[in-house]
């Protein structure tokens, strides 16, 4: 598949093919942003629960990450191309029906759509950079990936209060789901024309039965993790959780029995033998965990702790992101002759960001927005040096037949360990605030956040050592 790639595509035209792939990525992430700025005038213009708002959210993230694997495979089976594009198609096209929902209940629906047609778009990015990009300009490539992985964060927190704010043509909310429609068209139409085509690869068809038990068992593991809060924890959905765990350890069997009768598993097998694309995916984890949750208890802490504005609290987190993308403009160059040694550093910086953090918040009684806005830029700064060179070095060792199962298994680690962060921590926030106060409950999130970014460093050194081995 990969010598077919090449051969279709000059030097410079991968680049336009890069522009396509991120753009796309770049409208999923402003999304994922835009939406929660959105929430509270949702709420009030549908009429809508609080349980109906939590899963607007929610059934997104529940989507994507239990059907990201399935995306990726299926753009092993029938080509980036084919599958990027009806990706972006349907993300369009559910993104206008999320725009013109007219109950909570149908708003729920329609994001659940929108994020299983994102887990077609979205794993076709990762295996797309990792099929074009295998010289010395693979990190360049990686390196701009990050750029707008953190350009989409500020854009989101900008668009969103903007939209909303301005009010364009009277469609309030629903707007940050129409700028999707222009947005995806735009990019399906460039992807048609530009995009290399790879053909089918003959006498494979995706495994469904994998499909519906990978997508059960993640759903039983990952549905409790952003739940848990609304129903206090209960025992029952630790017992669902448990479910999970042992669907999950069913379906590697099954992936096993279908690889045996000749068949083509939803994964491929032989990233479970490859030490270093394993221990990658658990230094994923844990940096997933420390990293949508720091925005959820930053903002916490932000609006309950001090009372700042939402607007104002918004606002804070935009040095945090032009850092981001400052640090991701050359983490590439750097990773590409440091290899995890700049990855480790980059967790380091972050460590010496939340030191920071938890100093200004233990010794100042009211620090202002501009305050911490300032001393968040050390953390988002060694945040960009890990985040995009991270799905690299996660990638390196992957064949590229097996690229769109490889960025699927990335993405939905990644959004389990999103998941986990934001329930888990979410919650120990939420329990220290209730007995000491929202400080009290800030400092001690900092304090998990450090303990699982030296995890992420501890798996980052372990798999250095297989790919010295390899």
């Amino acid at each position: 598949m990969h010598q077919i790639v090449t051969k279709q595509i000059d030097s410079s035209r991968r680049w336009w093919v890069l522009a396509i792939v991120v753009a796309a990525q770049f409208m999923f992430g402003v999304d994922a942003f835009v939406v929660n700025v959105a929430i509270p005038t949702i709420a009030v213009d549908l009429h809508a629960t609080p349980a109906q708002i939590e899963s607007v959210i929610a059934i997104y993230l529940i989507a994507y990450a239990t059907l990201v694997v399935t995306g990726g495979r299926l753009g092993d089976i029938h080509g980036t191309k084919n599958v990027f594009l009806t990706g972006v198609l349907g993300f369009t096209l559910t993104s206008l029906w999320c725009g013109l929902a007219q109950s909570g209940a149908e708003l729920i629906i329609a994001r659940l759509a929108q994020g299983a047609t994102a887990a077609l778009m979205v794993p076709q990015v990762l295996a797309t950079l990792h099929l074009l990009f295998t010289d010395d300009s693979r990190n360049r490539a990686f390196g701009i990936y990050g750029i707008v992985l953190g350009l989409a964060g500020a854009a989101g927190f900008l668009l969103g209060g903007l939209l909303i704010t301005i009010d364009l043509a009277g469609t309030g909310w629903r707007s940050v789901f129409f700028v999707n429609v222009p947005c995806g068209l735009v990019i399906a139409g460039a992807a048609w024309r530009i995009m290399p085509s790879v053909p089918r690869r003959a006498g494979t068809r995706l495994d469904i039965k994998g499909s519906v038990v990978l997508f059960a068992g993640l759903l039983c593991l990952i549905g409790p993790l952003l739940f848990g809060h609304d129903f206090g924890w209960a025992p029952w959905l630790w017992a669902v959780m448990v479910i999970g765990g042992v669907i999950l350890a069913a379906f590697l069997k099954l992936e096993h029995a279908v690889a045996r009768t000749g068949g083509m598993p939803l994964i491929d097998l032989t990233l479970l033998a490859d030490a270093t694309f394993l221990r990658g995916l658990g230094a994923a984890f844990f940096f997933f965990v420390a990293n949508l949750s720091f925005y959820l208890v930053m903002t916490l802490f932000m609006q309950r702790g001090l009372k700042i504005p939402p607007l104002a609290a918004g606002l804070a987190f935009i040095p945090l992101a032009l850092a981001f993308v400052a640090a991701s403009r050359h983490s590439g160059a750097r990773a590409r002759h440091r290899g995890t040694k700049e990855l480790i550093e980059g967790c380091m910086l972050q460590l010496a960001g939340l030191a920071v953090l938890a100093l200004v918040a233990g010794y100042s009684d009211a620090p202002t927005p501009i305050l911490l806005a300032l001393t968040m830029i050390i953390f988002g700064y060694g945040q960009g040096l890990v985040m995009a060179p991270l799905s690299g070095a996660v990638l390196s060792t992957v064949k590229p037949a097996a690229a769109g199962s490889a960025s699927g298994m990335y993405g939905t680690m990644a959004q389990i360990g999103n998941a986990a962060g934001v329930a888990a921590i979410g919650a120990v926030f939420f329990a220290v605030e209730a007995l000491q106060s929202a400080r009290a409950g800030f400092l001690t999130s900092l304090a998990l956040f450090a303990a699982l970014i030296t995890i992420c460093v501890a798996f980052l050194t372990w798999m250095r050592r297989a790919s010295a081995r390899s």
